[in-house]
């Protein structure tokens, strides 16, 4: 059974699924029929964030969103039933789509969510046909990338500890600090509804003191592998959809995604934030709609 999350369903009209990782329930969202669309959520934001998107590309193809542990209306354990580290979320996300049997898949990835939805790609590139890439890595910081002070703070120290998981300061704070253009209160609100607790605001923690940066951190495997195969999508059609305002993914992350993927469609908005969907949504909603039938899948 799915979590409940108080969210208004004018917002987010869809019905829930859950499915059984390792005793607990992974909640996804599976909306409209034909080729697969799958959605990959970042930190600390969950399905809501692709709503939009979601209904716009349900009309004519299978949508697949799934809320990571600990996130959305996923079971939210403590750190004694689940370890909280990307080569689990990437276990997660694979039993998902090996389950639902999806192929031919349309990948979208946001924050977190690339480094692991391309992961999983990069180990199932036979099964990816098409990418869209939203203010993402997929690949350590660039060298030429400073830390958000944020990010160490929440990473490094006690008080960021506190602040997060006592004040919900990350999740509360993002609906500001990652957009350009200021969210209605019923949005900020429902972006923060899965994380109303201490308790259930750990998964929001565990993502930032995940973040790799040295072969010493338990995810930098897993990263290093991601970023060596990459060049399996090379001829992929790739759009990316790039917020300039990001203080987070900027164009230090952007250069390297470009010198990975040359051939990618690029459109860059300069207005937009690190939520870049909801920044630019009248924008994206139609370009997404002319990459897919721009690059049309061979049968």
């Amino acid at each position: 059974m799915v979590a409940e999350v108080k969210v208004d369903p004018a917002l987010y009209p869809f019905e829930g699924n859950a499915f059984d990782v390792g005793g607990l329930d992974l909640h996804y969202l599976d909306e409209g029929e034909g080729d697969a669309v799958v959605m990959v959520h970042g930190n600390p934001t969950w399905s809501f964030y692709y709503r939009e998107l979601i209904q716009e590309l349900r009309l004519d193809h299978r949508v697949v969103v799934p809320d990571h542990i600990g996130c959305g209306r996923s079971d939210k354990p403590g750190d004694d039933r689940y370890p909280y580290t990307l080569a689990r979320r990437v276990e997660d996300l694979t039993a998902l789509l090996d389950h639902l049997a999806l192929r031919d898949v349309t990948l979208v990835v946001h924050d977190w969510g690339g480094m692991i939805g391309m992961a999983w790609a990069v180990r199932h590139a036979e099964r990816v046909k098409r990418l869209i890439i939203l203010n993402t890595a997929a690949f350590p910081k660039p060298a030429t990338k400073k830390m958000p002070w944020s990010l160490t703070l929440a990473r490094e120290w006690s008080l960021g500890t506190l602040l997060v998981r006592g004040f919900n300061a990350f999740s509360r704070g993002a609906t500001r600090a990652a957009t350009t253009h200021r969210l209605p209160r019923r949005v900020r609100d429902a972006y923060c509804a899965p994380y109303d607790s201490w308790a259930n605001r750990i998964a929001t923690l565990r993502f930032v003191q995940d973040i790799p940066l040295s072969p010493a951190d338990p995810a930098w495997a897993v990263v290093a592998e991601t970023e060596a195969g990459l060049a399996q999508f090379v001829d992929t059609p790739t759009l990316i959809c790039w917020g300039e305002q990001d203080f987070v993914f900027d164009h230090h992350f952007l250069a390297v995604w470009q010198q990975h993927l040359p051939h990618a469609e690029v459109e860059r908005y300069a207005d937009a934030g690190h939520y870049v969907l909801e920044d630019a949504r009248d924008a994206i909603l139609p370009r997404v709609r002319r990459f897919l039938a721009d690059h049309p899948l061979e049968r």
